[in-house]
């Protein structure tokens, strides 16, 4: 299979083109520190081409869950380089997923801060969860044009912190409705200032975030994640091909190491205007930086992925929390263990690290 050859990404040697992405836990404790758990966790899926971690927090303000982790201040920084060494020991390579949830969460879970986002706009059709329960989104406060070039040193900082934590890379989180996809979408972003307005304006922050990045860590240890047709947290663009098309230009200016493309979720209800197209297939093909194809894939579909020669990779969800072997049995074409739903946020070890191996079935 194309799938499991081995592949350079930026100036690191991957051992196969499967990518383990991104996937909120919830099994940091109350101060987003990481345990043994979750050392044991990344370890097992080392098989990995590359991990992408769990979405971590930036800062302090970006915090939006409980039980998620940080890479903030020492503690975190510290618990975070046992389980990069122990993927480095396995052989695996690890980037950090960088967070802001932006007006995605809800001032229970900030101390009684209310959120932060592009404009005062809130999410009105769903709920957020709290340790008190699920709550209503609230109005968000504006970010000023200061606080948002203090973000941008945010993610700056966790890059940097990433890299002292022994994160091979980092990936900036612009998908899935946090802070920079509210910047990015029409109706989250009704600013008038430089961040708002035109595509251009409204791309301003992604693309400050991405040319300090590369030019503090560099390039090779930068990537991005975007979600052009997916709508959740009610971010919606006019036009997406449009929006993300003049993004995409724009990051062909800059050299790093991957676009990860996130496809529409079929069980979402899309937009009436949004295009019916492959996301891949439109818009991958538009940059001269690699793409990892994320969404839905089987060992089936991957590999017709790969061989389309648009993505270079391919990047697996649950498929990677279920089976900590994923490769090898994409390899053997074996069974796979089937994902528990109920366990797939918080608890301790059920769901987590006790999904058997080929070898214990």
């Amino acid at each position: 299979m194309k799938l499991l050859e081995p592949v350079t990404l930026g100036g690191l040697k991957l051992k196969n083109k499967m990518v383990m992405a991104a996937m909120t836990r919830s099994r940091a404790d109350t101060e987003g520190i990481v345990s043994d758990l979750t050392v044991e966790y990344y370890k097992q899926r080392a098989g990995a081409g590359l991990i992408l971690s769990e979405a971590i927090s930036i800062s302090e303000e970006s915090v939006g869950y409980p039980f998620v982790p940080g890479i903030y201040n020492n503690e975190q920084i510290h618990a975070w380089k046992k389980v990069t060494d122990a993927v480095h020991e396995k052989g695996g390579v690890i980037f950090a997923q960088l967070w802001h949830l932006g007006r995605m969460t809800h001032s229970t879970n900030r101390k009684g801060k209310l959120p932060l986002a592009p404009s005062a706009v809130s999410i009105k059709n769903t709920q957020h969860f709290t340790l008190e329960g699920l709550k209503d989104y609230e109005i968000p406060v504006a970010l000023t044009v200061s606080e948002i070039k203090q973000t941008v040193k945010d993610y700056v900082q966790a890059g940097k912190n990433a890299l002292e934590a022994g994160f091979d890379g980092v990936e900036l989180h612009a998908a899935n409705g946090y802070l920079p996809n509210q910047f990015l979408a029409d109706n989250s972003n009704i600013r008038i200032d430089e961040y708002g307005g035109s595509v251009e304006n409204k791309s301003r922050f992604v693309l400050e975030i991405m040319r300090e990045l590369i030019n503090e860590i560099g390039g090779d240890k930068v990537g991005i994640k975007l979600s052009p047709f997916h709508p959740y947290g009610e971010t919606i663009f006019d036009d997406p091909v449009a929006s993300i098309t003049y993004l995409i230009e724009e990051l062909n200016k800059m050299d790093f190491a991957f676009i990860e493309l996130m496809k529409r979720n079929s069980m979402a209800p899309q937009p009436l205007h949004y295009p019916s197209g492959d996301e891949i297939d439109l818009l991958g093909k538009l940059s001269k930086n690699t793409i990892i194809a994320n969404t839905g894939y089987t060992r089936e579909t991957a590999e017709k992925e790969i061989e389309k020669e648009v993505a270079k990779l391919v990047s697996f969800g649950s498929l990677f929390l279920a089976n900590p072997d994923l490769p090898k049995r994409f390899e053997l074409n074996a069974d796979l263990n089937q994902p528990e739903r109920e366990t797939f946020f918080g608890g301790g070890e059920k769901g987590y690290t006790d999904y058997p191996f080929l070898s214990e079935n």
